[in-house]
Parts: structure tokens; sequence; C-alpha cells
């Protein structure tokens, strides 16, 4: 680390200068500027403190490594968390905690430097604008090493990292996780007709007769954003989100304040898809606008429709995404089903510090052959693609 910078711990997103974190790289939003991350902004990462949805009570106790220069400027950070589970991660290490517990060891409490319950890839290594990128992130990645060996924890887990920041961790003792999830690529379709025409025929006709009956029974769609997003909306949402996600993980992560806050610091970055019935909603799905991408989250309902599921997250998520010119739609985490829908594999990242030499070796040969799995699957899924051969190939990893 140059001489005249140093790294310091801090807890609370309360501590720490608006103005200053939104010169990082991704976290603010300028004229024209793709890198724009909605789930790196001051606003969208205080709301998850604030409303008590990530808090040490909940066991994402904050932990944002704050890189500074000799004066006290903010030049670069890692957001960070101190936790003592592996939940609202989506990048699973629960196996390598069971591992290192029987062997007598203690995996918990360990460094996660991540988004909370948010699988969407971006930067991890924030840097401030007018900063050496390259060497300011091998400064961070070196500094979080550091950290995590004098905190005398057992790991620090960098999780859905931007594939352009991998450099960073490759002369350091970091190990190299792989996995996929499905996004849409936007190729410059005029509407989804231009986009459905790249497809096979028969893909073609089921999506259309897919969209058509989610709409059957008199369902309507409406996009809101902006000032739409009022307090008896997102009551309404808060009720989808809390029947479907208690079904689905038996408690779910956000509090009803989280929606509010993010309402009211940064409503022009979200959209919620909501499907109407009989004059009320009964279903809808969130997503957060990005410079050059839409980010589908979750979704819930209150009454269960053939096929809305599909029509509410991914095909109006297109539908809005080609309406504003986005570069490409990450539908989350997991979920083979959107393949069929036009989401294709993609490989995220994430890097992983285990301090221990033995529980260290153990995953990295792990990890050797996770990867090689994980490539071959991502292959056999890009073959079964919806569209017409030579039509689309696999946006590589």
């Amino acid at each position: 680390m140059a001489s005249d910078l140093t790294i310091r711990i801090e807890q609370s997103f309360r501590a720490i200068s608006q103005e200053s974190w939104s010169r990082l790289s991704g976290a603010a939003k300028t004229a024209g500027e793709v890198a724009y991350n909605p789930f790196l902004s001051h606003a969208f990462l205080s709301a998850l403190e604030e409303s008590g949805s990530a808090t040490a009570k909940t066991g994402w106790l904050g932990h944002h490594l704050l890189l500074e220069d000799e004066k006290g400027a903010l030049v670069g950070a890692v957001p960070g968390y101190l936790k003592n589970h592996s939940q609202g991660e989506y990048v699973f290490d629960h196996g390598w905690a069971d591992a290192f517990e029987r062997a007598g060891g203690c995996y918990y409490p360990k460094l996660q430097c991540s988004v909370p319950f948010t699988p969407a890839t971006g930067p991890r290594l924030l840097v401030s604008h007018g900063y050496d990128s390259g060497v300011m992130e091998s400064t961070l990645a070196a500094g979080l090493q550091e950290v995590t060996r004098q905190l005398g924890v057992s790991s620090a887990h960098v999780t859905f990292i931007a594939e352009e920041q991998l450099p960073a961790f490759e002369d350091s003792d970091y190990l190299h996780r792989t996995d996929k999830q499905f996004h849409f690529i936007n190729d410059g379709y005029a509407n989804h007709d231009a986009f459905l025409e790249t497809l096979a025929s028969r893909k073609r006709k089921a999506l259309k007769k897919e969209r058509r009956a989610a709409l059957e029974n008199g369902i309507t769609i409406d996009w809101l954003t902006g000032s739409d997003l009022t307090e008896d909306i997102w009551d309404q949402f808060y009720t989808f989100y809390m029947d479907t996600g208690s079904r689905k993980w038996g408690k779910p992560y956000l509090t009803r304040g989280f929606y509010s806050l993010i309402g009211e610091r940064m409503p022009e970055d979200i959209l919620l898809v909501m499907a109407k019935r009989d004059g009320k909603y009964i279903a809808g799905a969130i997503n957060f606008i990005g410079g050059d991408a839409l980010y589908g989250r979750h979704w819930g309902c209150i009454e269960d429709h053939p096929f809305l599921h599909f029509e509410v997250c991914y095909h109006q998520a297109i539908d809005f995404a080609l309406a504003k010119g986005l570069k490409r739609v990450e539908a989350g985490a997991q979920g083979e089903h959107k393949l069929a829908r036009g989401y294709l594999p993609v490989t995220t990242h994430s890097m992983h510090y285990i301090v221990h030499p033995g529980l260290r070796s153990a995953i990295a040969d792990y990890l050797e052959r996770e990867r090689q799995d994980v490539e071959d699957m991502t292959g056999f899924l890009s073959e079964h693609s919806p569209f017409r051969k030579g039509e689309r190939q696999q946006e590589q990893d």
C-alpha cells in the first residue's frame, strides 16, 4: 500500500459522507454514466442498515473498508460485513463451514464483501474518480487480506465481482470461484417482437402463447417508478413479498421500512412491475435501473395465475429494457427456466481469501473441479438456447 494511504474500518453508513461515497466508481448516477450500479449507491446501502435489514442483529455487522489519503479524504472502499452465518449471500459456502467446524476450526465470523441479499454483479473494489483504478484496486485487495488477518477471522469473501476487477486479486492468495446466472442481452432490438423473430419458430410461438395466457382473466400490467411509488403501493408490494418470501425462504430478509427508504431516496432507480385484476393489484416484481442494465430482484403475489410469474418478472423486464435502451437484464440467481425466455447463461465470479492453509488447499482443489463443471454446464445450456442457429451466441464469461 502506498505510504500516504491508510485503511480504516467503519461500521455504519451513517458515519460515511454521502458526497464522498458518490465519488466512488459505480456508486453515483451522473449524466451518461453507464457504470452506475444502484446497489452500490449510498442510498441503497444505508437503507439496508437503517431499516434493520442488514445489521448486527440480523448477522450483518457493517465492516466497510475505507481507503483514505493523507488528508483523510475517501479515495477507495470495499463494502463489507462481519457475519456469523452464510444466509442471504447466494454464493454458498455452508459446506466449507461445516467441514472446518468438524475439523475443529472456527469458520464464523467471516468477512463478507458484497451487497446484502443482492446477487447482482458489480464492482466491489470502489475507487474514487481520478485515481489509477488498477493500482488502487490492487491496494484494496491486498488491504482486505491484511484486515482479515488482523481481525483474526477465518476468511474474506468478495462475491459477484465485475470481471474486470479479477486481475486485482490474481497476485494474491485469493481463490477464484465461478457460477452462472441468466441474463437477457439486448442486441439492439427495436421491440419485443423483433427479439422474438431471432428465436426458433417453435420457441417463438410458445412464448407468444405464454404471454397471452398470462394476461387472461382480465389481468393488466402497470410499470411504476418515481412518484408512482407511494406508501400505499409499497404496502401492497410488501404484502406480496411477505406472502411469497415466507413460503420460499421461511423468513424474508427485508423489512417494510427498507422499501419506504429506497422509495424516498432513489425512486427513479426503481421499477415495480405490477399485475392488476378487477381493479386490485395481485402481484408484482421489483427491479432496479442501472446505467446500462435492469436488475430483477424479487417478486410476490396473492393470487396464482398460470405464467404470470414469467410475464411479470421476465417478459416485462425485457420490454422495459428495450424501451429504455438498456443493454441487458440481470434476472437474479439460478433458474434454468429463464433460458427458454431468452435469458442466456453468463458466468459470475467471486474471490475468497482463506487464512488456514489446510482449509485453503482443500477449497482450492474443490474450486478447480467446480469451475470446470460450471464451464461445461454453461456450454451445454448455451447449445440449448431458444435462438435460431447462428442467431445468437452465448455471452462470453
